[in-house]
């Protein structure tokens, strides 16, 4: 009857769930109880209550009934459960570590929301400015290439005339737009400044509009022989590569004389281009997405695409200090030479340096020395070009190539 009674005890043992394991003080409805408990709660992956301490079979054994079910919310609490489960807590101490309140969710979604916001527009920036930058320096390369192509590009009309018969034979151009149809090119009308002020552009463009010293250029200055100032109008085209160029020409443009004196630089310009590198889209910003591209000298032309800081450097620094504060800005920074200097004049506008009067009251230091007593300097409102003492204290704008 002993043996009898065994044997029944222990099968009645092997009918429980293996995974539980029974305190030695709780009666085997107690455990049973505990037992259901357990699995009912754990099953649902929501556990209330359980005082069963977890052992590697019990979890074994649920784990694989969690990803049995599949379901996203099972197999997350699996894992948690099981991260938990080798320290010897209850499910119950386990479940408090593991579940999520719905305010707990959503305030991290509400911090990630926030530092999403903060930290993408940066982002966003950093990777347009490097597009932009690499897009402009791809433009200059091939108008670097071209123009030379072409041997003189004097003699031509006007603006369109230089586009459809000159430029188009050494560039790949896509469409041609003449004064009265230049935003049929892309051309916004609305351009900001590299300071952010708006400047409006009004169809067709002329040359006035852009630098009103170009056109009321007298000939009678020095350098100014065989130069004949026009209020030309402005062509626009498309290239290849999606960029739309505003293109004004000047025909009486005349070649580098080599001066050793004060002289303008209005008569060495042939040719200006403001170019937008992604069209009508913004942000349409000097610096950014948009530039100045100028080609100066019949023969033998430079072709410039300075790349202009943002603000003046110093107001007030001799040459050789002038040469150390670009360096000291940035890697890239460097005085402009005096043919980037004449483009930055054409294009003041566009930089917001507008149009003062009076003297040459604004000048600018260029890179281009003469000796070991005078290098050149240029004022930004009349364009004349002058020879100063090295330790003259001007104006210092540093640009980038």
């Amino acid at each position: 009857m002993q043996g009898g009674g065994g044997s029944r005890s222990t099968g009645k043992s092997r009918a429980l769930d293996p995974n539980v394991i029974l305190n030695n003080e709780r009666t085997e409805a107690q455990s049973e109880n505990v037992k259901q408990n357990c699995h009912a709660e754990l099953d649902s992956a929501s556990i209330q209550h359980c005082v069963l301490s977890v052992t590697l079979a019990r979890f074994r054994n649920r784990l694989a009934r969690l990803a049995k079910n599949g379901t996203a919310k099972s197999v997350v609490f699996a894992l948690c459960l099981r991260s938990l489960a080798q320290f010897g807590m209850t499910l119950k101490e386990m479940t408090l570590v593991c579940a999520f309140t719905m305010a707990e969710i959503l305030l991290s979604l509400t911090i990630i929301g926030v530092v999403a916001a903060i930290t993408l527009p940066s982002l966003t920036g950093n990777i347009n400015e490097r597009t932009w930058n690499t897009q402009r320096k791809t433009l200059f390369a091939r108008f670097s290439q071209a123009i030379p192509l072409m041997g003189s590009i004097s003699g031509y009309a006007n603006a369109e005339t230089f586009v459809v018969s000159g430029l188009s034979k050494v560039l790949k151009i896509n469409n041609i737009c003449d004064s009265d149809h230049i935003q049929d090119c892309g051309i916004t009308s609305n351009i900001n400044t590299l300071k952010g002020v708006n400047f409006s552009l009004s169809v067709p463009f002329k040359l006035s509009e852009l630098n009103s010293e170009m056109v009321s250029y007298s000939t009678s200055v020095t350098g100014g022989s065989n130069f004949s100032a026009v209020d030309s109008e402005a062509a626009a085209f498309e290239t290849q590569n999606g960029e739309s160029i505003l293109l004004h020409y000047m025909p009486g443009c005349v070649s580098e004389m080599q001066e050793t004196a004060a002289h303008y630089v209005m008569p060495k310009i042939c040719a200006n281009m403001i170019f937008d590198l992604n069209g009508l889209k913004g942000p349409n910003t000097v610096g950014k997405d948009i530039g100045m591209l100028t080609v100066l000298y019949p023969v033998d032309s430079s072709v410039v695409s300075p790349y202009p800081n943002i603000n003046d450097a110093d107001n007030s620094a001799d040459i050789t200090d002038a040469l150390k504060i670009c360096k000291s800005q940035d890697s890239e920074y460097r005085l402009p030479t005096r043919d980037e200097m004449a483009s930055l004049f054409v294009n003041k506008k566009l930089l917001g340096i507008l149009d003062a009067g009076g003297a040459d009251s604004s000048l600018y230091w260029t890179s281009s020395i003469i000796s070991t007593q005078k290098a050149w300097a240029q004022s930004m409102i009349s364009g004349r070009r002058t020879p100063y003492d090295r330790t003259t204290e001007l104006s210092v704008r540093c640009v980038k190539r």
